[in-house]
């Protein structure tokens, strides 16, 4: 759903992508294909009592299904009318879509974007939703400290309730949606009357900010957990009356009440750790009994249960990365404080280093190579992200041998690394196998059944799994269209493709447009000790790519060899048959005689210009560099 909750908007803002090419971003997630756990936190838990089923959603934008007998910007809140069989979604896009259960449950890769209606209005990021069981009724809560209230048969806006002063992180509707619940980042769980419009009652139960809420069926008795990992039940008509029922390993962000079975209940339990833990409320009705109630808090009693009955288990979340200096591959560690090696441009990990030192696998990986940043990461799902934006994306070029590649004829081409991404994203959109160019020849081919044997998919150099999931969006945010990489070749995400992928992005993938190199201007001058009189400063200008040796070469031949060469007579046929000797010779003889220098310090022949300014030179302005001819 965290995938077909943002697909929605792309044909919508269609004219704003038009107009706005040069704000959007292309990011995409590293992930297995199959990612059985949870990670970084589960935002929302809705059971299903009948299939015994639990259903969750997180920050990895992935929701799951769960048999509790046994063991795709991202979701935030869901709430489910199990009369109408209504379901609400909402996220950090502001939005609120409703739908059809049925709908929701036959939806197929080619069939996704089907919503019974939307709500708008919200001014922030909605963080808590709820609807009660008749459907008549939706309220949300945001960063804008306030309730928002929908009819949602009419899509009408009904009121705004007023009275947190934090953030609504946690909303309950009786069943005929008269009363609500709100639960707060200020610290307070408040009880609104929406018939009077007003709030009624508010409860101080908890020291810190209060994330979630359960009700019982009456509606008579509030379960309430959050920031500081307690979670309570309070007698909504005596205050005074509540019970700690458990504490936490960490702060808690959902809970789920089951009532499916008979007394005693239990309670599902979501926290910003990746584990999802049942709590069987065992004795609570004696507590209620018999008067014993944590209504004393100095002197606070004993929590109801000590461990979870149930564990679902969640997958270690990555908390620290590091990209390394050929900005190809990262280092990160994660929440076990595994260490493990990812390669960016194939969307997958390399190895599992297990247990080891973080800082030291860093320095043992270091190279003194340079190669500028055409990416950044985000690890807010516990995975690792990968964002491209069109002012960095195309800074990065290589050698392909550098880069580990072959070219079949045996040759060194330079590969633009973020061009080469791109491309194998979007390897299976039809759009992109057709060179505009060849139009007319591809027109030919297909007459003659010869047309799959021309068409070059991807960059032919690798590819990325089909399953990476691909994110086209806002620059501040805001999702546009989310789909599989293999996704990209079906009917309906093809059409929707044409209306999200920004120009920058067609001009690479569709037009085959490589970016021009990266020029880098620097000063050539003679080193103080060889003595030679400093020249004119001549501004030059290269690739940032070009070695140092080529360099060299260039003040051997042109500069320091400049009279030798003046003098020496040969016939045009000789020089014609020997100049591959000839250059294969200044090669050699510049680095036997020519050593060329940056801040006093002899260069590597094998580095590039770009290496030499960002490790030796150091500073601002132009980069120079001095040759003096080695001491015989």
């Amino acid at each position: 759903m965290a995938a077909h909750h943002r697909q929605n908007t792309a044909g919508r803002r269609k004219v704003q992508v038009l107009l706005c090419l040069s704000q959007y971003i292309v990011s995409y997630v590293i992930r297995d294909e199959v990612e059985k756990y949870n990670r970084n936190g589960v935002n929302a838990l809705q059971l299903d009592p009948a299939l015994n089923r639990l259903f969750t959603a997180g920050r990895d934008s992935i929701i799951r299904i769960w048999s509790v007998n046994q063991h795709k910007d991202y979701v935030k809140a869901l709430a489910y009318a199990k009369d109408k069989e209504l379901v609400a979604s909402a996220g950090l896009d502001r939005q609120i879509f409703l739908w059809d259960v049925n709908t929701l449950t036959a939806l197929t890769a080619s069939n996704n974007t089907v919503t019974t209606s939307s709500l708008s209005g919200n001014k922030d990021s909605i963080y808590s939703l709820a609807m009660n069981q008749m459907g008549t009724v939706i309220v949300s809560g945001s960063t804008e400290k306030v309730l928002r209230v929908w009819d949602p048969r009419t899509c009408a806006k009904l009121m705004k309730l007023k009275g947190h002063t934090d953030n609504v992180k946690a909303l309950l509707l009786n069943r005929d949606g008269t009363q609500c619940l709100s639960g707060s980042s200020d610290g307070t769980i408040r009880l609104w009357s929406l018939g009077q419009q007003r709030c009624i009652a508010t409860y101080r139960v908890h020291d810190e900010g209060v994330w979630a809420l359960q009700v019982n069926e009456a509606f008579t008795h509030v379960y309430s957990g959050g920031r500081d990992r307690k979670i309570y039940c309070t007698d909504l008509r005596n205050p005074d009356i509540r019970v700690l029922i458990c504490e936490e390993k960490a702060p808690v962000l959902k809970m789920e009440l089951d009532r499916s079975a008979d007394p005693p209940p239990a309670l599902w339990v979501a926290t910003t750790k990746s584990s999802v833990n049942k709590w069987t409320l065992k004795g609570i009705h004696n507590f209620r009994a018999s008067g014993d109630y944590d209504n004393d808090c100095t002197n606070p009693i004993p929590p109801l249960c000590t461990q979870p009955d149930q564990v679902i288990k969640g997958g270690a979340s990555i908390i620290q990365c590091h990209i390394l200096n050929d900005k190809r591959h990262i280092l990160t560690k994660d929440t076990n404080n595994n260490v493990a090696y990812w390669d960016v441009l194939k969307a997958c990990k390399v190895e599992d280093l297990g247990k080891v030192d973080f800082e030291e696998e860093i320095k043992k990986r270091f190279k003194m190579v340079y190669v500028p940043n055409w990416f950044s990461v985000d690890l807010k799902t516990g995975m690792l992200t990968i964002t491209l934006d069109e002012s960095d994306c195309f800074a990065a070029w290589v050698s392909a041998k550098d880069a580990g590649f072959s070219s079949p004829d045996g040759s060194d081409p330079k590969l633009n690394l973020g061009g080469l991404l791109l491309q194998a994203l979007l390897e299976y959109w039809p759009r992109t196998h057709i060179n505009p160019m060849d139009e007319e020849e591809n027109e030919i081919n297909h007459v003659n059944g010869e047309q799959e044997n021309r068409v070059q998919k991807g960059n032919g150099y690798f590819q990325v799994p089909p399953h990476t999931p691909v994110i086209f969006g806002e620059a501040g945010g805001r999702t546009l269209f989310r789909l599989l990489c293999r996704d990209s070749g079906g009917e309906t995400e093809s059409m929707l493709l044409n209306e999200t992928v920004p120009q920058w992005v067609i001009d690479i993938t569709v037009d085959k447009n490589m970016p021009k190199f990266n020029k880098i201007p620097f000063y050539l001058q003679p080193h103080s000790s060889s003595g030679a009189k400093t020249l004119k400063k001549d501004r030059l200008s290269a690739s940032d790519m070009l070695q140092v040796r080529k360099v060299m070469e260039h003040v051997y031949e042109k500069i320091i060899n400049l009279d030798n060469e003046s003098q020496t007579t040969s016939s045009s046929n000789n020089e014609k048959a020997g100049e591959q000797e000839k250059e294969e010779d200044i090669a050699v003889l510049a680095e036997e005689k020519i050593e060329l220098l940056c801040q006093d310090q002899v260069l590597d022949p094998n580095m590039d210009l770009r290496t030499v300014k960002h490790f030796i030179w150091k500073s601002g302005g132009d980069l120079t560099l001095h040759y003096r001819q080695k001491s015989t």
